[in-house]
């Protein structure tokens, strides 16, 4: 901001400042935030336009006081169109999940798991669905843990290879 623009806002506030708030202390029902917040929007309109300032286009103080009033106006819509704040105890509650993804993804993972050799399929189900270790899978399915692991790679690798046959990409 140059020394002409704070020399240009400063004689508007001098001159017309406190006019210009009691003006937008009106405005807002004496809401004392809002009618700064107003002079502030105004001077910066001011600012922003200086040749709507020159007194041969007409007086000063009446633009002001104008673009105020358009201001609290332009602000007041803006508040009545949007719905207004709610406030309670219990948070909201959440809409109701699409269960169909869901659906869907649990029948493509049946279907392939289906399409896999049974003892690919026991160590998956045992690894990656009941939650069990190496070890627990192991002595759950009476085989040696360096068994479940193996299985479990290569029943991985399968099940990529069913998954894109049946359509599911990454």
């Amino acid at each position: 901001m140059g020394d002409d623009d704070a020399e240009l806002l400063r004689a508007l506030h001098t001159e017309h400042g406190d006019a210009l708030f009691a003006h937008a202390l009106r405005l807002t029902g004496g809401d004392r935030q809002r009618a700064e917040d107003l002079v502030q929007e105004t001077m910066l309109r001011a600012w922003q336009h200086p040749e709507a300032l020159d007194p041969a286009r007409g007086s000063v103080r009446a633009w002001l006081f104008t673009t105020t009033r358009n201001l609290a106006i332009d602000a007041w819509r803006r508040r009545s169109v949007r719905a207004g704040e709610v406030i309670t105890d219990t948070p909201p509650e959440r809409p109701g999940a699409d269960e169909s993804e869901r659906v869907v993804e649990s029948w493509v993972i049946a279907e392939a798991l289906a399409r896999l050799s049974a003892p690919h399929r026991e160590v998956l189900v045992e690894c990656y669905y009941a939650g069990r270790s190496v070890a627990e899978a192991a002595e759950k399915l009476g085989v040696p843990p360096g068994t479940v692991k193996s299985r479990s790679y290569y029943a991985l690798r399968q099940l990529k290879i069913v998954l894109e046959e049946l359509g599911v990409t990454q």
